[in-house]
């Protein structure tokens, strides 16, 4: 069952994604040459200890840390480990998720260590352009099929691959809601965008073919063929006004 939100609850998304787009702007910040990852994850919690919201993903499912920090050909779920360290030229992945107020709000971005080459730069570009246009068609009376079309079409006309294996949800006071949104797909699919619905999208976009395998910690996704992998999400609720985008703060939401 898909849960539609009122105004007050995107009110309060909306807040608790302001200072998600915060504690996650000041951790891309340390994303540098000789860093552990393992930082990351504890820089987080202290983040989110001084803005009194608790972390989404620590426990959940079992999963045992508060973000989650893929490197290179690391799709998404790659543990914030000491042995994981940022090296020149590295695209890094930084997905997190907070609890405010009871309610859940998503977002990831990938960025680069240092100087990267034309084709990892590219990627970069292009994979967070998807988002936004994956994002643009988060307007009522369109279906989920429109996101995913637009998501698939825009990677595909670009030269790379989605991830099929792993898609964007549902989210509110839980994590994961109905509906799912999948990174592919026809236009006329999935249900229809209606005032209130809350999602999360996120692409998942490689220079290879988008196959996927999860490694022996049971959580960590790569690519089987060792290509790089980028990840953009943000949390967006469908609106009278057109998509809003509540992992943005307001000044940041006339993309």
């Amino acid at each position: 069952m898909i849960i539609l939100k009122s105004k007050r609850e995107i009110e309060i998304m909306r807040e608790g994604g302001t200072i998600l787009y915060n504690i996650l702007y000041d951790l891309l910040k340390e994303v540098k040459e000789g860093v552990e990852s393992s930082y990351i994850d504890i820089l987080a919690e202290k983040l989110m200890e001084s803005y009194n919201v608790k972390p989404a993903f620590k426990g959940y499912r079992g999963y045992p840390y508060s973000v989650c920090v893929s490197i290179n050909d690391e799709v998404i779920h790659g543990f914030p480990i000491k042995e994981k360290v940022f090296k020149e030229g590295d695209v890094v992945s930084i997905d997190i998720g907070i609890i405010y107020k009871g309610y859940y709000s998503d977002m990831a971005y990938t960025v680069p260590v240092g100087d990267v080459d034309d084709k990892k730069r590219k990627l970069l570009e292009i994979g967070e352009k998807i988002l936004f246009q994956g994002i643009s068609e988060a307007i009522i009376g369109n279906r989920i099929g429109n996101i995913s079309n637009a998501i698939e079409t825009n990677t595909l006309k670009n030269g790379y691959s989605v991830v099929k294996d792993f898609i964007g949800h549902g989210i509110g006071r839980k994590l994961h809601e109905e509906p799912e949104v999948p990174n592919f797909g026809s236009k006329d699919n999935g249900p229809i965008l209606k005032d209130g619905m809350v999602i999360a999208i996120e692409p998942m976009i490689c220079m290879g073919k988008g196959e996927v395998y999860v490694t022996n910690d049971g959580w960590t996704v790569k690519t089987k063929d060792r290509e790089i992998s980028v990840h953009f999400e943000h949390t967006v609720a469908i609106t009278e006004n057109g998509p809003l985008i509540l992992t943005l703060p307001d000044e940041k939401n006339e993309r």
